[in-house]
């Protein structure tokens, strides 16, 4: 080992994976090594980062016997770019790996034995599942440390990609993506080329200033695709040349929108959106519902994953067509109106006013009568005097942030007392925790892990509680 700034350990053998994606091994003296940068069965080098009385953190500075469980990462991408950092382990010791995750946070962290752990839904396409993807533009594109020694001056330094994780100033200009399937790679290509060629400036991130600035794809299940631009400034005839380029080029193109952003951030839920072209949002469907895609609706970005998830959901309710169900954190009400047409009345709650709008302007396309929904923060919306004035659930649905429910929300669904909860998470961490606080009321049946992000760690599980 070397100075305790500079330290390494040598020859850690990683066994099994943890929360983020690290794996995880043992010194010698037992004591705890999480890893980036490499994945289960490998024996690395380990440059130590943080060093904690009960655990190391750290990165594999070297690999001196890879792992059983490696293939060959697809994209030339791989370990630069932020994503798909599990890209280079085989994707059944990836479920198994997830599985295992949701199994232990529910028994160390929920204090819960005996349910029934269900075989992990995996997701059919393993890559090309995104039907959303958003890129950056920059005018000083990030280098590798290959390029930086080198001394070499690299001229045009324009990058249309993902930013660098850590590093917001920093963009990877991406050649190719395996997320989104084409024309994605084409449209982000052709976009480049031509604003190269045109001399159409590029976002300065630092000193705010720049024509283009970023650009988000969206396609539906019938291969109709948005486009969305934001721009630093209008500048409407480079704007409109760009737009009738991109136009001809690609029929697939069903609706072209931008807007004009000059502000520090690139959230686009304060801007207002300008169609240039279509009708500004596609159409989806799912099981025969309808659903309206804008620029600000959130939809699930792997559609046929996400379709599984609702139909599991609604067989872990196992609604009679008599139930009123709630539905927490309802989003855009997908799920509330996924299980509408087998419920009596559906009451979905969530804090977004867009998305309400949006999930009411749904229930009436789908011509569903016995929906309704309300807006605000869950522990303040979702109260005695909320219950005291609405009928009392029979199945309660919610669907939380990664942070979970606030604790005020438990005590009330205690409170509520549905027979029946079906809990579908994003974190199981979270989840266990709140399962923690409601299994002297509620007994845990069964859970389903649900794979809906191939070739990164995270994980959504899907809980059955019935009350005890």
């Amino acid at each position: 080992m070397k100075k305790k700034k500079n330290l390494v350990l040598e020859n850690i053998q990683l066994v099994s994976a943890g929360a983020k994606g690290v794996a995880i091994g043992r010194t010698e003296e037992g004591k705890a090594v999480m890893v980036s940068g490499a994945i289960p069965g490998d024996i690395v080098n380990v440059r130590v980062k943080k060093a904690k009385s009960k655990y190391f953190e750290g990165e594999a500075l070297e690999v001196i016997q890879r792992s059983l469980y490696r293939v060959e990462p697809k994209c030339i991408h791989f370990g630069t770019c932020g994503g798909c950092k599990w890209q280079n382990m085989s994707y059944e010791k990836q479920l198994d790996f997830k599985q295992e995750e949701v199994y232990n946070n529910i028994k160390r962290i929920g204090g819960i034995e005996n349910f029934e752990t269900m075989p992990i839904l995996g997701s059919e396409e393993q890559y090309f599942y995104r039907n959303k993807m958003e890129f950056s533009f920059s005018n000083s594109r990030w280098l590798t440390q290959y390029e930086i020694s080198s001394e070499e001056n690299f001229g045009n330094r324009d990058a249309l990609g993902f930013h660098i994780p850590g590093m917001w100033s920093k963009i990877l200009d991406l050649k190719e993506c395996f997320l989104q399937e084409d024309p994605s790679n084409s449209i982000r290509l052709a976009v480049k080329e031509y604003a190269v060629k045109e001399g159409l400036d590029f976002f300065d991130v630092k000193n705010q200033e720049g024509f283009l600035r970023t650009l988000m794809m969206r396609q539906n299940s019938k291969g109709e695709w948005m486009i969305l631009f934001q721009l630093y400034r209008e500048e409407k005839e480079n704007r409109e040349k760009l737009f009738a380029y991109l136009l001809e080029k690609f029929p697939q193109i069903k609706t072209l929108v931008y807007a004009i952003n000059p502000k520090q951030n690139d959230s686009i839920y304060d801007l207002d959106i300008h169609v240039y072209f279509g009708e500004g949002f596609l159409m989806e469907e799912m099981d025969g519902l309808k659903f309206k895609i804008g620029p600000k609706s959130f939809f699930q970005t792997n559609y046929k994953q996400a379709l599984e998830l609702y139909r599991k959901t609604l067989e872990f309710a196992d609604l009679k067509g008599d139930e009123v169900v709630y539905d927490l954190y309802t989003g855009t009400g997908t799920i509330a109106q996924y299980v509408a047409r087998n419920a009596k009345q559906v009451i979905g709650i969530e804090s977004v006013q867009e998305a309400i709008n949006a999930a009411t302007e749904h229930a009436e396309l789908n011509g569903l009568t016995n929906t309704t929904f309300y807006c605000g923060d869950m522990k303040d919306v979702f109260t005695e005097e909320f219950l005291a004035s609405h009928p009392k659930a029979d199945v309660l649905i919610t669907d939380p942030p990664r942070d979970g429910m606030h604790q005020k929300v438990v005590e009330q669904i205690l409170k509520l007392a549905p027979e029946k909860v079906v809990y579908v998470s994003c974190n199981s961490a979270t989840q266990a925790r709140d399962l923690a606080l409601m299994k002297d009321d509620y007994q845990l049946v069964k859970i389903l892990p649900v794979d809906m992000f191939p070739q990164t760690h995270h994980v959504e599980n899907i809980a059955l509680l019935i009350k005890k």
